[in-house]
């Protein structure tokens, strides 16, 4: 991720459409064409926007352990990321160009969707980036300035507002959509989620001037108006297919058969629960597949340390511990789609909404619904779910809403939504993530953000540095963003 931003004006060429088998025609020569359709720019940046299966967040989340090497993401030893979403951004300047050309305002609209979500996975990696200038190489100007978080935030709020109010049947056909072929209620209510999460992740902005609150209570008190996610049917879920390029990232993979093993802390939450979610994302350990031990016995599990040394996991496997990712995510080459937002997310935040008074709702129902969505993903059963949510260990109990909340919300991640486990564990502090062991870095503590790259401090050093003044007096990956301040 260390690749610069370039601010120039690149020509652009179109990739090959690499989905499943309609999609082959929608290819076209990049050395001939001089225009496309907006519909064949849509299709490419699904695939690379919504793709969004990460093993280093899943590393960073306490999900994973890796067991071949010290992992800086692991440890917390991370320094600097890259600023290579900047070239989604640009795609999706060049669809909003097409979209004028062929007068179809749908695909601006979402264009307004894509730049946020975009812009603040950018913002939530680094704080200040660059964003009211940020496609300031189209006019020749290649050192932008920096726009303030809060001023993104803002401004994301507002393009949320239009892009939905934007959307209408009659504003054009949406082509080349592989992710909601072309349904604008469900675009709608991917912009509203996607705002709702916006919204929570401004949590600790509580009775500030962007009044979250209301916002919040707004999109959920109007759903004619603003329609939300109601059912795994609306998830944004990039699909994969058996097919060359269109395969499970993992597929085949080598390393993640053999080298990422379950976390303990993350095992033991779900154990505690008795959750039937464990046998479909990880696999017995090697004492029970050996004595041939019962698959479906959460007794033929262990997990391996986040924070302890090599060698201490390395000398747990070597006796038998550790349980492997399930085999699915290397053995099949379809495994399941990448969900960059989905519903059980959207029933967690508004139970955690019910649960801190921004809306009259019962955060019970929400949790519940959440938990569901989640094990249907999984193909469990009914019966197995309304079991599941009769435990005491699971069971709602407002005096512990908040808490309950958010660690079935972080138990629903599992290799999915990207690096949203770690912003909320980041936002909440909620689950606790292991640092104590002997291999962390970075002084036992969790890092806050990732350092801007060396090449944009070489290419705009003014304003990289007045962008870290303003917030940090400090490059550090420990710097707390505005958007972290109470």
């Amino acid at each position: 991720m260390n690749h610069p931003i370039k601010y120039i004006l690149l020509a652009f060429t179109v990739l090959a459409a690499t989905a499943c088998q309609d999609f082959e025609e929608l290819q076209i020569d990049p050395n001939r064409a001089t225009e496309v359709g907006p519909g064949l720019l849509l299709t490419n940046l699904e695939i690379s926007v919504f793709n969004d299966i990460t093993l280093d967040a899943a590393l960073a989340s306490r999900h994973l352990v890796y067991t071949q090497g010290a992992s800086l993401t692991q440890y917390y030893g991370w320094q600097r990321a890259g600023f290579e979403p900047y070239e989604q951004l640009r795609q999706v300047t060049k669809m909003e160009e097409e979209a004028v050309r062929t007068e179809n305002p749908n695909y601006l609209a979402i264009a307004k969707l894509l730049r946020s979500y975009i812009i603040v996975d950018l913002s939530q990696t680094f704080g200040d980036v660059p964003y009211l200038e940020a496609m300031s190489g189209f006019e020749g100007e290649y050192t932008p300035a920096y726009t303030p978080q809060e001023q993104i935030y803002e401004n994301v709020l507002q393009e949320l507002e239009e892009a939905n109010n934007e959307l209408d049947a009659n504003n054009g056909e949406i082509s080349g959509d592989l992710i909601y072929n072309g349904d604008i209620e469900q675009w709608k209510k991917l912009i509203n989620s996607f705002k709702l999460r916006v919204l929570m992740s401004l949590s600790r902005k509580e009775g500030s001037g962007l009044d979250i609150e209301a916002q919040f209570r707004e999109i959920f008190e109007n759903p004619a108006q603003y329609p939300v996610m109601s059912s795994n049917a609306d998830n944004a879920a990039l699909p994969f297919y058996d097919r060359e390029f269109n395969r499970y990232p993992y597929f085949n993979d080598n390393s993640i058969q053999t080298d990422y093993y379950l976390e303990e802390s993350y095992l033991e939450l779900l154990k505690e629960r008795n959750d039937p979610r464990l046998f479909m994302m990880g696999r017995p350990d090697f004492t029970s597949r050996q004595s041939n031990a019962d698959p479906n016995s959460f007794d033929s599990y262990s997990g391996l340390g986040g924070s302890a040394s090599i060698t201490e996991n390395i000398n747990r496997l070597n006796e038998g511990e550790g349980s492997p990712i399930n085999q699915r995510y290397y053995n099949d080459p379809v495994n399941e789609p990448s969900i960059s937002l989905g519903f059980p997310e959207l029933a967690f935040t508004i139970a955690e909404a019910a649960q801190r008074g921004w809306i009259s709702a019962d955060p019970e129902t929400y949790y519940n619904q959440g938990i569901a969505a989640s094990m249907e993903f999984y193909g469990i059963d009914l019966s197995a779910i309304e079991t599941y949510l009769q435990q005491p260990t699971v069971a709602f109990n407002a005096a512990n809403g908040l808490e309950m909340i958010l660690t079935q919300k972080y138990l629903s991640f599992f290799m999915n939504s990207g690096w949203e486990p770690f912003y909320n564990q980041r936002r909440t502090g909620i689950p606790e993530f292991s640092t104590d062991g002997e291999g962390i870095l970075n002084g036992g503590r969790i890092p806050k953000r990732w350092m801007y790259p060396e090449r944009e401090l070489q290419l705009n050093e003014a304003h990289v540095v007045e962008a870290i003044n303003r917030q940090f007096g400090s490059d550090d990956i420990n710097g707390e963003m505005w958007l972290l301040q109470e």
